[in-house]
């Protein structure tokens, strides 16, 4: 009994800034989205503030825009690491520990500097891929300041930052898999494509579902990249939900109206949590 609590002890502090600045914040969200908050005080407005955001094209767009980044980037990152890990994994101690580091190296770099190394990547004048157009003989492209590239120059910057996390995790999953499940395989006649589509990849699937779930909610909290390269421009080209949400609250002042574009975005994104979870759920007892 004493053991248990003295872990309930030294988890306290962790619990008293959870409830702080998690639980507490979220209530209080919740209940400011029903109001016409403000400094000089709020008022009661019911589901104005979430009819309000239904009827915005701004907000529309914003969504659509989010969605598009989403089913785009969140299949292909785990796609990239789940190869990657494939092609590591074989590899001795020494080379494995090499990749795990080179590959985990920039998720622990500030999202910020990341932003502006690719800024440069993307600028008119001297940007490394205009640089690289030129051999080709292709005029130089404005990436950031067209509708028509802007929300893709994103896109590809996204799929292109290693997914570190992914393939560390899926790096830990296929070192628990049996390596007798290989040797029978082998023995029945399966060649190397048929073992790891047959028995790596199905193994891999609560690894797969949980990284799913980290992504889906990570690109749909899609802020700092916007915020930093493009402000939601050129027009509406890239405005995401987060930045928008952003823009009402600290901008317009409208900290009801935001409340309830966050609350609607929390809704959305447990929705395809959960429909997520399900399908894969179900594919994994199969």
């Amino acid at each position: 009994m004493w053991k248990q609590r003295a872990a309930y002890l030294f988890l306290l502090p962790k619990l008293i800034l959870f409830i702080l600045f998690i639980v507490i914040p979220v209530f209080w969200a919740f209940l400011i989205a029903f109001q016409e908050y403000g400094y000089s005080g709020s008022k009661w407005v019911g589901f104005d503030n979430f009819i309000k955001t239904f009827e915005s094209e701004t907000y529309r767009v914003a969504l659509l825009n989010t969605l598009k980044y989403t089913v785009i980037t969140v299949p292909l990152n785990i796609i990239l690491a789940l190869g990657l890990s494939t092609l590591i994994y074989p590899l001795g101690r020494m080379s494995q520990s090499f990749f795990r580091g080179a590959f985990y190296l920039p998720t622990v770099t500030s999202m910020v500097i990341i932003a502006m190394v690719w800024r440069w990547v993307y600028n008119y004048r001297f940007g490394l891929f205009n640089y690289f157009l030129d051999f080709f003989g292709i005029p130089p492209q404005d990436w950031l300041n067209q509708s028509d590239t802007a929300l893709w120059a994103l896109i590809i910057m996204s799929v292109l930052i290693p997914p570190g996390v992914g393939i560390i995790m899926y790096l830990a999953a296929m070192g628990s898999i049996p390596e007798s499940l290989y040797e029978s395989a082998k023995i029945d006649g399966a060649n190397s494509f048929q073992r790891w589509w047959r028995i790596t990849v199905p193994l891999l699937k609560p690894t797969t579902l949980y990284l799913t779930m980290l992504s889906l909610i990570g690109s749909f909290q899609v802020f700092i990249q916007v915020i930093l390269m493009t402000g939601g421009g050129p027009g509406d080209a890239t405005e995401t939900v987060v930045h928008l949400i952003y823009k009402t609250a600290f901008r317009d002042l409208e900290f009801g109206l935001a409340s309830a574009q966050a609350v609607v975005l929390f809704i959305i994104t447990l929705i395809f949590g959960v429909v997520q979870y399900r399908i894969m759920y179900r594919k994994g007892e199969e």
